[in-house]
């Protein structure tokens, strides 16, 4: 075992102690109640930097939350890492639903992690990897087995689209000069079956309002005669697919690239259970456009998705009432070669189209970002290829993700770099809903695996 293994196996309930503090910050982005709490997380995250070694660590305001920065150089003829995460959380919202508070993390044990989990928003998505990798990074440099040169970028606005950290990179392409980019945002397929993320679908998300009269009106003196917006809206959403799950907006999938009957077969060796996908999610079968298998409409296939609808009154009782207004959130998942900004004028085209004379339409966009892929004959991928061997003892399996992290196309388009997505979160994990959690088994995993990726990525790069 090296040093850094070591120090580790050393230090591992001191680490679990850091990322439950880290946790117990409800640093949600979305919410400007919570700002002070999302500043003083940024001001934990370089607290914990400083303290492994790391210099010259910034907290590096922008228009919205500051972005972490720091490096350490080893050697300036040696390759660099930057790791890239983000300190800040989803909105716990539905609280009633969470079987502990989602900011008081505890440890639980459930059937895919026996030996616990610990429960607590953000846990895996994105505070609980993001500290892998410093606590990795610590352990490589107290025990003097940091092999390259290594940055740190951590923000604060990912899970709102990320818009000023656009800006802070084309403002810093000096700064964050580097020959990888290393990210644990992502998750694998199972404890037993390590998996690399080589692609991400991207993201049009839009929101859509429809208004009627100029105001609420009684349902038995108005209803019939007047166009009830709630009705209205409910049937344009359910004619954006059709008997097939195909969705209808033209135009919509004239750059989606088919894969090869060869690709799709690649795709199906990786592991999967119906039954299990099914038991796990308490359904009874699953649905989605025809011709394609789950794996595949969850990666390499387009989506359009409804994330939130409302309009009326929705409280205790009874009101009758015709509302004024109906509106809903709606993302798009987007594969290579589609691009976001036209998707969105394609769907803002038609969906106002679709309205009836007795409303109008309006349709705000919001965050979007494009596709990408990462190739699997690259040296980053090899050198996590290898890692993953090492510490769980078989070959880890290139897949493509249906998630979006849209900020992995803008790395490569400004600062002409390639992302290697190393995640050790599974999709049993509840990320974005109650109950979030993180597997003690995975941490510790994730934490051991990534200084073998330093280690192979400097010796493949001589």
């Amino acid at each position: 075992m090296t040093g850094s293994q070591n120090f580790i196996k050393e230090n591992k309930e001191r680490f679990l102690k850091e990322l439950m503090d880290l946790l117990r910050i409800p640093s949600v982005s979305a919410d400007p109640h919570f700002s002070k709490d999302v500043h003083a997380t940024a001001e934990l995250v370089a607290t914990h930097l400083r303290s492994i070694g790391i210099d010259q660590v910034e907290i590096c305001e922008t228009k919205g939350y500051p972005i972490v920065y720091g490096e350490k150089v080893v050697d300036t003829k040696l390759p660099t890492v930057l790791v890239y995460g983000h300190y800040d959380v989803q909105p716990a919202d539905p609280i009633d639903l969470w079987t502990s508070p989602p900011f008081e993390p505890v440890i639980q044990k459930t059937e895919i992690h026996p030996e616990g989990a610990i429960f607590a928003r953000g846990a895996c998505d994105d505070k609980g990897q993001m500290f892998m990798h410093v606590k990795a990074v610590e352990a490589m440099i107290k025990s003097n087995e940091l092999p390259c040169n290594v940055k740190f970028m951590i923000e604060g606005e990912e899970e709102v689209g990320s818009e000023n950290l656009g800006i802070f990179v084309k403002e810093n392409v000096e700064k964050l000069k580097a020959d990888i980019i290393l990210v644990s945002d992502t998750g694998m397929l199972a404890n037993d079956v390590p998996s690399i993320t080589t692609g991400l679908r991207g993201l049009s998300y839009v929101e859509v309002e429809v208004t009627g009269p100029n105001r609420d009106l009684h349902s038995g003196l108005y209803g019939g005669c007047v166009a009830n917006p709630i009705n209205i809206l409910a049937k344009m959403i359910a004619s954006l697919h059709d008997e097939n799950n195909h969705i209808t907006i033209p135009g919509f999938y004239d750059k989606v690239v088919e894969l090869s009957d060869e690709e799709r077969a690649e795709m199906a060796k990786a592991p999967f259970s119906h039954a299990n996908y099914c038991k796990a999610l308490d359904i009874a079968d699953v649905m989605g456009e025809n011709g394609y298998s789950t794996p595949e409409r969850g990666s390499i296939r387009p989506t359009l998705d409804v994330n939130g609808i409302w309009g009326g009154y929705t409280g205790e009782g009874a009101k009758t009432v015709i509302a004024s207004k109906a509106y809903a959130k709606i993302s798009m998942r987007l594969v290579p070669d589609q691009d976001p900004v036209e998707i969105t004028e394609l769907f803002q085209k038609h969906f106002e189209s679709i309205g009836p004379a007795g409303v109008k339409v309006k349709v705000t966009p919001h965050h979007g970002g494009e596709a990408a892929v990462t190739p699997i004959d690259s040296i980053g991928y090899k050198a996590a290829s290898l890692a993953y061997e090492k510490t769980f003892g078989v070959k880890a399996i290139p897949v493509r993700s249906g998630g979006s992290i849209p900020i992995v196309a803008m790395f490569e388009k400004v600062l002409g770099l390639k992302t290697i997505l190393m995640g050790f979160g599974l999709d049993s994990d509840a990320i974005h809903s109650p109950n979030e959690h993180f597997g003690l088994f995975n941490y510790y995993r994730g934490i051991e695996t990534i200084p073998y990726f330093y280690k192979n990525f400097t010796e493949l790069s001589k």
